[in-house]
Order: structure tokens, then sequence, then C-alpha cells
């Protein structure tokens, strides 16, 4: 592939907003039994948890170096991800057949959905406007290297900031890949 081919961060942040937002509607929808949506929910969790780490690699310190406020912008982002990574893990343990489940779900899609509307709305044009188009193709480029190495449950202890989550990641990202095959969780 060459480098004119090769996707752009915003290609690739947004195409990722858009399978998460599919599988949302297909849960909002209400179809399936519980093991169905407990499956899809776990499918959710593991590809919300690769972007959140791939963001947090290599787009937000991106933000911090060309964005004016990028700090402030990069960790209110870094924060909407804790606070999403917690409802994430809540929802690993809870049984889709109790009410429990439902109420996490769907505060996760709708802090999920308001995330996704800021960044596609305020921080992806502004990023557009601030790097070149080789910048971009190279963000888009690493950030869909370190989706493919990234961890699949969340962690919201973990590291979030450069360098010590690039340096845990793979780490954590092998435990996940384990603890999935073993239990038999689709990701």
């Amino acid at each position: 592939m060459t480098a004119a081919q090769q996707a752009d961060l915003v290609s690739v942040i947004v195409n990722d907003h858009r399978a998460v937002e599919q599988a949302f509607s297909e849960l909002e929808s209400g179809a399936g039994d519980a093991e169905y949506r407990h499956n899809l929910t776990d499918h959710v969790i593991a590809e919300l948890v690769r972007h959140s780490i791939a963001e947090e690699q290599f787009m937000y310190p991106a933000v911090r170096r060309y964005l004016d406020g990028g700090e402030q912008i990069a960790d209110k982002e870094i924060e909407e991800h804790g606070e999403a990574e917690k409802i994430m893990k809540q929802l690993e343990s809870a049984d889709a057949t109790d009410e429990k489940f439902d109420q996490l779900l769907r505060q996760l899609i709708q802090d999920v959905r308001h995330h996704v509307e800021d960044e596609e709305n305020n921080l992806l044009p502004k990023l557009q406007h601030a790097c070149t188009a080789d910048e971009l193709r190279d963000l888009g480029s690493k950030v869909e290297q370190a989706k493919k190495v990234a961890p699949t449950r969340p962690h919201p202890s973990a590291p979030n900031t450069p360098p010590a989550n690039l340096v845990l990641a793979p780490g954590t990202a092998f435990i996940d890949k384990i603890r999935d095959t073993l239990s038999g969780r689709q990701t």
C-alpha cells in the first residue's frame, strides 16, 4: 500500500466510531437472547478498549503537540475514556438478564456517543487543520497497528499516557488474549 492509499487518522477513527455505533444500534434493538447480547457487548468492549488505547498512544500526544490548548483537550478526552472504562469493567461481570446490565449498557452508549460527537465535530477537524496529510496518514497507520496489539479488556487503573502505556499495553494485551481464549470470549 502506498503512502497515498493509507487511511489517515480521521478515517481510521471515524470508521471505528461507525462500527461501534452499528453494534450499539443492534444492542438497542433488543435482538437476540441474553447470551447473544452479552457476547455482543463483550465484542463492543474489546473494540472500544482497542480504540481508546490507540488514541491514547498516538492521537492524544498529537493533540498535545499540534493544538492550542492541547494539554487540556487531551486530558479531558482521556478522562472520558477512564469513565467509560469503569462502566465497561462493571459490564464485563454483569449478568445480561439483570436490569443493572441494561442500565450500564445504556450509560456506556450515551457516554460513548457524546464522546464520538465531540471528537468528530471538534477535535478531528482541528487535527485535520493542524496536521499535514502525511502526518495524518502516519498517525492513522500507527493507530491501526496499535489496535492490533492492544488489550481487549478494560483496565481502569492502567497508565493512559506515553511512555508507560506504550510499554505496558502489549503485555496486558497478551494476558487479555489468553483470558479471552480460556474463557471462550469472542473479541
